[in-house]
């Protein structure tokens, strides 16, 4: 299993193949499109994140200790954000995910190339995998 600096690493490397915005967010796109489809049952209200001007569901699971996340999103662009994310984090323990630093959003230069709505939507999402993990670790700790 790769650690989560390890992933982010590779995500740094195949943006960086790029020069041109236009194909990014071509792979962005491709990146969401080979996403598993979230089942029906978890497009839920609950499931729903706030601050994400398209409409993106998470769920979250705990599997053998270490936190699996499913996404979807009806936005093309948005489902390959929340399948990158999921990427980098998925399957790693909640202690993982809440010591790790995303840096890897930085350095592709996500940030800068989405629109203010996007680039909140997108820290609503980090921010609630962080909160998935809180809530994880807090049951472990019981």
């Amino acid at each position: 299993m790769k650690t989560i600096n390890e992933l982010q690493d590779e995500v740094i490397e195949e943006f960086s193949d790029f020069d041109d915005w236009m194909d990014k967010y071509q792979l962005l796109i491709d990146l969401g499109n080979e996403q598993e489809p979230l089942d029906e049952k978890y497009k839920t209200e609950q499931n729903l994140i706030d601050g994400c001007q398209s409409r993106v569901w998470l769920q979250a699971d705990m599997e053998d200790g270490n936190v699996v996340f499913q996404a979807e999103s009806d936005a093309l662009i948005v489902k390959g954000i929340i399948a990158l994310l999921i990427k980098v984090v998925s399957g790693h323990t909640p202690d993982e995910i809440l010591n790790s630093d995303l840096y890897f959003i930085e350095k592709i230069g996500l940030k800068e190339h989405l629109s203010p709505t996007r680039s909140n939507g997108l820290l609503a999402m980090v921010k609630q995998m962080r909160m998935y993990a809180l809530a994880f670790k807090s049951k472990q700790a019981e």
